[in-house]
């Protein structure tokens, strides 16, 4: 097709990708160009603000490496990685609610008996955390895998540390035989996700601040039951209503309970949803 104009461009657009053999890929795509094409028309976009717009995305990727992901932390300072969880995540009634992943998951993480100290050297007060993981009916889920990684008092997450060999406040550890599981680690306090990039840039010039409330991540795997990504997040946290990536949900939130000796304990039951 020849001469092309505003008015006709998008399904000329939307034809080229009527061969397409996925079904799946084609609906994307499809919808994609609708979409984009229906932004461009709203804003009138012009040529300079999208040369900015390529150059910022240019800039997201160019910032990435193997120990971070600015596209991930776009996604969830836009609000699309929570809504994409949600969206494929509905859970049963009672069974615990997924959040989002975060960039600074880390596959390899050192394993630890019930008990043992996942800080590992990290800079922080001293916490115990320990809790059950369940099924729906209550029932407890013996040997889930449970993989915790956390940021340190100074915010950072070990691989945000140059020149660290080891793994610090991340662990793996194995449901007992009643579902139970405790740990060692630090307090979890608020952190300013990385705003030395183009999400920070972003987040700077629409006003926005870049503080998660404090947290531990979790993900929990089991046979027989959906695997949980998720947080739990400290009680009384300045930023838990204007989270960065929008991932707290009040069901989420747990009390750090001071204990007489100035350390702090947490106590979170996880309910794991039957697999589909």
């Amino acid at each position: 097709m020849r001469n092309l104009n505003q008015d006709t461009i998008t399904q000329a657009v939307i034809a080229r990708f009527a061969g397409t053999p996925d079904a799946r890929l084609k609906e994307l795509m499809t919808s994609l160009v609708q979409h984009l094409h229906a932004f461009a028309r709203e804003v009138k976009l012009t040529e300079a603000e999208w040369l900015a717009g390529i150059q910022f995305l240019t800039a997201t990727g160019q910032k990435c490496d193997d120990k971070r992901q600015e596209f991930i932390l776009l996604s969830d300072t836009l609000g699309l990685s929570m809504l994409t969880v949600a969206m494929n995540n509905d859970k049963p009634a009672g069974c615990t609610e997924a959040t989002v992943f975060g960039p600074f998951h880390v596959e390899g993480a050192p394993h630890y008996e019930h008990g043992a100290d996942v800080a590992n050297g990290a800079v922080g007060e001293a916490c115990m955390v320990r809790g059950r993981v369940l099924g729906p009916k209550g029932e407890p889920v013996p040997g889930a895998v449970i993989e915790v990684w956390q940021a340190d008092a100074e915010g950072k997450y070990d691989v945000q540390r140059e020149g660290l060999d080891h793994a610090q406040a991340r662990g793996v550890l194995t449901a007992g035989a009643g579902g139970e599981y405790h740990f060692r680690s630090i307090l979890a306090e608020a952190y300013p996700i990385p705003d030395d990039g183009p999400v920070g840039d972003m987040l700077r010039a629409t006003r926005r601040h870049p503080w998660r409330p404090a947290h531990l991540h979790f993900m929990i795997t089991a046979p027989g039951y959906e695997s949980l990504i998720t947080h739990v997040f400290r009680d009384k946290d300045t930023y838990l209503d204007s989270d960065a990536v929008f991932g707290v949900r009040q069901s989420l939130i747990a009390d750090w309970v001071r204990q007489p000796d100035g350390s702090y304990l947490v106590e979170y039951d996880f309910v794991l949803a039957p697999a589909k």
